[in-house]
């Protein structure tokens, strides 16, 4: 029989959604599952953007420019202007979402056998994507106990190799929710100049920081025009993350001219996903500030919760809406894998007294209960040693994306205190 590559059989499975079989067998079991473990929005799209794909008024769907539609990069860098940014439409590259910016962007600067520095925990695909194209990752480390915080120069300069080609960040974080000061932003510009690195900055998620002091983009760091690279997209922003389309943002046109190679490869970007993200740009104001104000809210709430959990902790977030949390566990895949095949919930306070919350096959009581009728509750979280490149890091944490409202939040708190107590006592 003939044999897949070495390449793909050394790609790590997503920790997102490695274990979606667990939790479809569980909802076909009659399990509510409350979904923390992937970023995925429940705010509505703009209606603006919706309204623009309704209306098309189109004889045929045809190829766009590689680049993307004029019209949409020119918006793209008026946007861009609102956060101290000044990039022109010519330094746009529209790709098909952030995951084609970035695996595009590792094809453009670097050969196999080169190495990417990394911060860790760090988004999983970074390492999907650079073992794609064949790169060495060089991790440096964060930890929890300082709620994920840029690790120091020196650790960075341990990390640097003759083969070194740039430092990979993503600010805010995904899937710590940390945010890069610019004292910490500006330690970075140094080592990246003094080792002439390019410096590839993930910054989907700058619509949402929690704090007073202002955004600092890669692309504002003084004398670093040649070197930074700017991974972007409209997925989380607008809640459009079905529409695919992120961007490709650099000064530097060898790259750029780089990267166009890649793009006129895979011919074009999505046509309807530019349409509906050129409507979502201009006039939007106050549903990105009601969007905001939906996600502080939910921080708040959830990371409060989380920490009242005993043995549970959580820094709290400034940016995003993710969290990676410390569980009183030996290991947090098994949990998260358990939660699904042996775990559900009813708030039933006599049954509850009884069997600690463990409900198999019993229906929710009370005739008050309206909607779909389930058996029981159960939470799905993303395993957070997956968001390592270091093995045997993380393995008592989990990440969560606090993205459902918050009576969603406050049953998957209660469930999941629930079921450390149940899964603490098993022996």
């Amino acid at each position: 029989m003939p044999q897949v590559s070495q390449r793909g059989l050394s790609l790590p499975a997503s920790p997102i959604r490695k274990l979606v079989p667990f939790a479809d067998d569980a909802k076909a079991r009659g399990v509510k599952v409350y979904h923390l473990n992937i970023g995925q929005p429940d705010l509505p799209t703009p209606e603006k953007a919706l309204d623009a794909v309704r209306s098309i008024d189109r004889t045929t769907l045809e190829y766009s420019p590689s680049q993307g539609y004029k019209g949409l990069r020119e918006k793209f860098s008026s946007y861009y202007t609102r956060f101290g940014i000044n990039v022109s439409p010519d330094e746009i590259i529209v790709t098909t979402g952030g995951s084609e910016a970035l695996l595009a962007t590792f094809l453009t600067c670097f050969d196999p056998g080169d190495e990417v520095i990394i911060t860790e925990p760090g988004y999983a695909n970074y390492i999907s994507f650079a073992k794609a194209a064949g790169l060495t990752i060089r991790a440096v480390t964060s930890s929890i106990e300082d709620g994920f915080a840029l690790p120091s120069a020196e650790d960075f300069e341990k990390a640097i190799t003759p083969k070194t080609k740039a430092i990979l960040i993503c600010n805010p974080n995904n899937p710590t929710g940390y945010l890069y000061s610019a004292e910490e932003l500006f330690r970075l510009r140094d080592i990246v100049r003094d080792h002439n690195l390019f410096l590839i900055a993930d910054e989907v998620y700058r619509e949402f920081v929690y704090t007073d002091e202002p955004y600092v983009s890669a692309l504002t760091l003084f004398g670093l025009d040649e070197n930074v690279i700017v991974v972007d997209s409209v997925s989380k922003r607008y809640s459009e993350c079905g529409i695919r389309i992120g961007m490709v943002v650099t000064r530097n046109r060898e790259v750029s001219a780089t990267i166009m190679k890649f793009c006129q490869a895979r011919l074009s970007p999505p046509l309807l996903g530019q349409i509906a993200a050129e409507a979502s740009i201009e006039g939007t104001e106050l549903y990105s500030k009601e969007c905001f104000d939906e996600y502080k809210a939910r921080r708040d709430f959830f990371i409060d919760g989380l920490n009242r959990i005993p043995g549970v902790h959580s820094p709290m977030p400034q940016g995003a809406f993710y969290t990676v949390a410390s569980l009183p566990v030996e290991n947090a895949e098994d949990f998260c894998k358990w939660l699904l095949t042996d775990f559900c919930w009813t708030e039933n306070k006599e049954e509850e007294k009884e069997d600690n919350g463990i409900h198999f096959g019993d229906p929710i009581p009370g005739p008050e209960k309206s909607g779909p009728q389930y058996i029981g509750e159960t939470v799905m979280m993303a395993p957070a040693a997956g968001f390592y490149a270091t093995k045997g890091l993380g393995l008592n944490q989990v990440r969560m994306a606090y993205v459902l409202k918050k009576e969603d939040l406050a049953r998957a708190l209660k469930i999941l205190e629930k079921a450390l107590e149940a899964y603490n006592s098993r022996r």
